[in-house]
């Protein structure tokens, strides 16, 4: 344990001398620890050069995994010596698109105002990340696939409905459809208080955003499958009409982390931070960021 907290210090400075000034600690002996490391993984971690010290590329994986478990032993550890319930400290965090549009930042400020110790970071990615290669503490992902390496909860639920402009009338035959990205689908199966049925759809939009496609079918542009959440309001006002929900359309927003990590104490208050949010997990509650 020694030997490899010695080795990050150096990897953190760059160099053994560096690392030596900063910590006050004799050259030698963060060389010999070192050495003694990289004899015990048989590993080179460092390439020697006359003037540089650069990590191999097994040192880096090794610094960059190491790193951040051993910062997060040290403040588990400083948190418990003070008996401080204060969290401080960087939290990175990946979200999807829609939910980043309409929730994150209200949630990030207020966050941010009860933790004031803690520097929020919040990026926007639709696409899985690699928590451990890009850096993340949590990912916030829809219904994400079983994944070994990490673990969560879902703190929301919604479902897709079928909305259209109030105007717009029910075709038994092929219906004007907006949709996204290259969704194929030509038939929807839709479920309602009579049982299931199947709907013919014709995409006439196809357009990347859901709010994009929520105010193109305010528009009267045709019927479009949307998170429940997004329209719920506009179908309480009279302004889109509920046709009819997707059949077996449940879906949930999962918070995960990395199994292989301890829960440090940002990851942990945020999580509580979006129960508090959410206590129902349910649509409605994420609707009502939409209002501001």
């Amino acid at each position: 344990m020694l030997a490899l907290a010695d080795f990050i210090l150096v990897a953190r400075h760059g160099g053994f001398g560096k690392a030596a000034r900063a910590a006050r600690r004799p050259k030698a002996t963060l060389s010999r620890r070192v050495g003694e490391l990289e004899a015990a993984l048989d590993l080179r971690l460092f390439e020697r050069g006359r003037r540089d010290l650069k990590l191999t590329e097994e040192g880096r994986a090794l610094f960059e995994r190491a790193g951040a478990l051993l910062t997060e032993l040290e403040e588990t550890a400083a948190a418990i010596a003070s008996g401080s319930e204060r969290v401080r400290g960087r939290l990175r965090i990946s979200a999807p698109l829609l939910f980043s549009q309409t929730a994150m930042g209200r949630l990030a400020a207020e966050f941010a105002r009860r933790h004031t110790e803690i520097r929020l970071e919040v990026t926007t990615e639709d696409r899985a990340v690699d928590m451990i290669e890009e850096g993340y503490d949590l990912v916030i992902r829809v219904d994400p696939a079983a994944d070994d390496a990490l673990v969560g909860r879902p703190f929301l639920h919604d479902r897709l409905v079928v909305v259209a402009a109030p105007d717009m009338p029910h075709s038994a035959g092929v219906v004007p459809a907006v949709v996204r990205g290259g969704d194929a689908a030509q038939n929807w199966r839709l479920a309602d208080a009579a049982g299931t049925s199947t709907i013919a759809v014709d995409p006439v939009l196809r357009l990347s955003s859901l709010i994009m496609i929520r105010d193109a079918v305010r528009a009267g542009a045709g019927v479009a499958r949307l998170p429940l959440s997004l329209v719920s309001r506009d179908i309480a006002s009279g302004r889109l009409a509920h046709w009819a929900d997707i059949a077996d359309s449940d879906i949930a927003l999962w918070a995960l982390y990395p199994s292989r990590r301890l829960l440090n104490a940002r990851v942990s208050a945020f999580l509580d931070f979006l129960r508090q949010s959410f206590p129902h997990a349910a649509p409605e509650e994420l609707a009502a960021y939409l209002d501001g």
